[in-house]
């Protein structure tokens, strides 16, 4: 950075133009009063033929190094601003150039054209290039035309704006109404910080489409990356330089994929589709498997796959880079999930795994069903010294005691398909993990049974108390439920009814605590393994919706995720043009620009 910036030269701004900085700026250069309040998406500046003007020329950090010749880009004259896209290098033919600057016109919709040119004095001696360069200006005619300049054995920059169409020149010095803004031309175009290349106007035919503010300046290097596609290596008559001129940035495996995935795509979209049709069949909409469908989580996570894939997979081009976004990140998600579930079957299918775990798994049945026995037995005496209703306590203790025998007897009849089962479960995981997950979360569901059912019976029972509590009181009360209006409304009872409701409520009271406490047991030894189920599928969630492809970029190429710019203040010399360096609202800092530019 030259020595005399100031201490803090560092200006951020959001997505939006230079707004109020720029319009004091304006007012400190050309002496004129601009009102505070002008909106920032707006061009702010008069015609760019009044002699107050500011002009200011964004040019590419690529380019501060290149060989001299011919300045290529575009001009926005509602904002007074030019925006070089690339260098032409000497030797040339102005037909070539010409022709070049019509392709790519036709093919991007971009007014391009030959705005001035570009003077390295370090790499060129003066005298060869000064009567050179001031005749190309005839040739080249474009109002203004711009003449930039690096001065020889200095880091300073001199550019001069000249109308040679105008009848009446400047009389202010030129370099006092520029202000050079260097932007990193590669970032620009893949950060997404401009709009979609195709904007409405330039589908009826309208080259010069704005969309105000700092978004012409995006769109106009999003939509030039076709000129960015010629090289200097290439054997063109035109040799260029961007921020590609050390060779267009792709691949053969690149380039083989771009090709081979048009397919493929269309393969799996096509192969995907029957199977959606034959997921949406009615017969899967029939009771028995309807329920058993929904109470699933294999099921829902090979739907919500299915959706994934085809989403992915599907022919139509996506419309915005959000869109593209939340494919890739899919992409991304689903390829992660493959190979974890890869990593999983090899694990399991290597040292017999599943033979241990099938061998185990019938002991650890047999230690559960144990433990609940003795909890069982425990309740049936006096838990934790509580009088408990003798007659209701053995009634409850034995019929869960017989459903954990039957339980037992069950996992003992199926303890020599265990192992087949566990393979052909294990298979599934070359889906994903989540689907083994998922499958995994279903054999603890179907392992717990017994405890769901106990957890049911539990409830069932503590709310019909309660139920048969809350009716009593209001019987006390001299209340009813008025069950077509929905409401408590007044009741008179007779005597015979109230011994009656009396009793009943005397009965139920005694038995509640037995009833609460079973209840208070089985809905812990429920949460507990709902606790277990809610971690698998929080695991499963976090796979299948973690931006990976997002964290990806904002750990490797953050400007991809930019939100906006900011100004670095780069030379504020009198006499000088002002120069900044345009770079991502990312703290990332252009390593090596500033020493580039100084």
């Amino acid at each position: 950075m030259h020595s005399h910036d100031p201490p803090n030269p560092e200006l951020c701004f959001p997505n939006v133009w230079l707004g109020e900085w720029f319009v004091s700026r304006v007012q400190h250069l050309s002496g004129t009063m601009l009102p505070a309040t002008a909106a920032l998406n707006q061009p702010f500046l008069v015609s760019c033929r009044a002699p107050s003007m500011v002009l200011k020329v964004f040019f590419p950090t690529c380019c501060a190094s290149a060989d001299s010749g011919l300045l290529v880009g575009r001009w926005v004259p509602g904002q007074s601003s030019a925006v070089i896209l690339a260098v032409v290098h000497f030797p040339f033919i102005p037909i070539q150039v010409k022709e070049l600057l019509a392709q790519v016109q036709k093919a991007s919709q971009v007014p391009v054209a030959v705005l001035g040119t570009w003077c390295h004095r370090q790499q060129e001696p003066q005298e060869s290039l000064g009567n050179f360069l001031e005749g190309l200006g005839t040739i080249f005619s474009h109002d203004p035309w711009l003449q930039l300049c690096r001065e020889r054995g200095t880091r300073l920059w001199s550019c001069k704006a000249t109308y040679p169409q105008m009848s009446n020149p400047l009389d202010m010095h030129p370099e006092e109404q520029v202000m050079l803004i260097f932007y990193d031309q590669r970032k620009l175009l893949l950060s997404w910080l401009h709009p979609p290349p195709v904007l409405p106007a330039c589908q009826m035919g309208d080259t010069t489409a704005s969309t105000g503010g700092l978004a012409d300046i995006f769109d106009t290097v999003a939509r030039s990356e076709v000129l960015f596609q010629n090289d200097q290596f290439d054997e063109r008559p035109v040799r260029l330089s961007h921020w590609q001129s050390e060779g267009v940035e792709a691949s053969i495996l690149v380039e083989l994929a771009k090709r081979a995935s048009g397919p493929v795509c269309l393969l799996l979209a096509s192969l995907l589709s029957l199977i959606s049709a034959a997921s949406a069949c009615r017969l899967w909409k029939l009771w028995p498997l309807s329920f058993i469908r929904s109470k699933l989580s294999t099921c829902e996570q090979l739907h919500y796959r299915l959706k994934h894939l085809s989403f992915i997979f599907s022919t139509e081009k996506a419309q915005n880079p959000m869109q593209l976004m939340r494919k890739a990140n899919m992409l991304v998600s689903v390829l992660l999930d493959v190979a974890l579930g890869l990593l999983l079957l090899s694990w399991l299918h290597s040292n017999n795994r599943i033979g241990q775990l099938a061998n185990a798994l019938v002991p650890v049945a047999d230690r559960v069903a144990e433990e609940l026995q003795h909890l069982l037995q425990w309740l049936m005496g006096a838990p934790a010294g509580l009088k408990m209703n003798r007659a209701l306590d053995q009634v409850l203790g034995r019929f869960f005691l017989y459903h954990i025998h039957l339980w037992i007897s069950y996992i003992h009849l199926m303890s020599p398909f265990i192992e087949h089962i566990l393979w052909h479960v294990g298979l599934s995981a070359c889906l994903g993990l989540t689907v083994a997950l998922s499958i995994f979360s279903d054999i603890i569901a179907l392992l717990t049974f017994h405890i769901y059912c106990f957890y049911v019976y539990g409830a069932r029972l503590y709310c019909l108390k309660i139920y048969g509590l809350s009716s009593l009181w209001r019987l006390f009360r001299g209340k009813k439920w008025n069950v077509l209006r929905q409401r408590v409304d007044s009741c008179s009872y007779d005597l015979d009814q109230l011994f009656i409701g009396t009793l009943l409520f005397t009965i139920l009271v005694f038995l509640l605590p037995t009833t609460a406490l079973y209840y208070l047991v089985f809905t812990l030894l429920r949460l507990l393994v709902i606790t277990v189920q809610g971690l698998i599928h929080l695991l499963v969630d976090l796979i299948n919706s973690l931006p990976l492809y997002s964290l990806g970029l904002r750990l490797c190429r953050p400007y991809r995720l930019a939100a906006g710019v900011k100004f670095r203040v780069l030379e504020k010399e009198a006499g000088r043009p002002l120069r900044l360096l345009m770079q991502s609202q990312i703290p990332v800092p252009v390593k090596g620009a500033e020493h580039v530019l100084g």
